[in-house]
């Protein structure tokens, strides 16, 4: 029983931590006094002095143990050799969550707002709907490892490190994650430009999943046809569609707006 409730405490702990590499993401997040950070690992290769030495002691000053690999056991950390410079950072992230642990959680939880990143290819965007869902009123966002931009330096500086604090939910496929949440009664609704009813006219029977679609290509036809339905963000002056970032913000604040209008 014991050995149970102990593999269990560890499965907890170790979903919500995100190794993150590179020299500087790795010391601002060292330095940073609101990150709990589990453990520094630096590559045998690394050249002493410099920023090797500041990661030393910022991981000094918060008592973070140092652990020292072979070039390629880091890239194995890191899972990105190329671009690690050798340092990798694991940071627990209190608000993640595997999709398993979310989908047990979901019968007690208070209605959800939940957004779903269906390829969301750039760094930037979704650093930035990560920003907005930390800021906004978002329980919950599904990032797949597989069709979105890797969760990286890119991301981490788009989200202004609002990515440690982002109530992210990790999953392997987007597709076989929202068939997860339908079955849990969560309402998928996908955000199309020729959708005719609109996010601000569009009330939820309790839990709701917005998938949030690819930069060019919209939101993928597997996940359309999963969808409750569809809706979009009224435009005017003849303007097609907003930036995916842009659009994030507005569901993350809908609650507010609606309450405005």
């Amino acid at each position: 029983m014991q050995d149970s409730e102990d593999y269990t405490q560890k499965k907890a702990f170790f979903e919500r931590v995100l190794t993150v590499y590179g020299r500087k993401p790795a010391l601002e997040a060292l330095r940073d006094p609101l990150l709990q950070c589990h453990a520094l690992h630096l590559s045998s290769s690394n050249r002493g002095g410099g920023i090797i030495t500041e990661l030393l002691d910022a991981a000094a000053k918060k008592s973070i143990p140092v652990h020292e690999h072979s070039r390629e056991a880091l890239a194995r950390i890191s899972k990105n050799g190329k671009q690690d410079q050798g340092v990798a950072l694991d940071i627990l992230c209190p608000s993640f969550r595997s999709l398993q642990t979310y989908v047990e959680e979901l019968p007690g939880l208070a209605p959800q707002r939940i957004l779903a990143l269906d390829g969301i290819t750039n760094p930037q965007n979704l650093g930035m709907i990560l920003r907005s869902a930390a800021a906004g009123h978002i329980d919950a966002v599904l990032w797949s490892s597989k069709g979105n931009a890797a969760l990286g330096p890119l991301v981490i500086k788009a989200s202004a490190g609002t990515l440690y604090r982002a109530p992210l939910v990790m999953c392997d496929s987007q597709v076989n994650a929202l068939r997860r949440l339908a079955q849990q009664e969560v309402e998928i609704c996908s955000l199309e430009a020729n959708a005719s009813q609109t996010l601000f006219e569009f009330t939820p029977k309790k839990h709701v999943a917005y998938v949030l679609g690819n930069e060019t290509e919209g939101v993928s036809k597997d996940v359309v046809q999963l969808a409750d339905k569809s809706l979009s963000i009224p435009m005017n002056n003849g303007v097609e569609s907003l930036n995916v970032a842009v659009t994030a913000s507005l569901i993350a604040f809908a609650g507010s707006l609606a309450k405005v209008r």
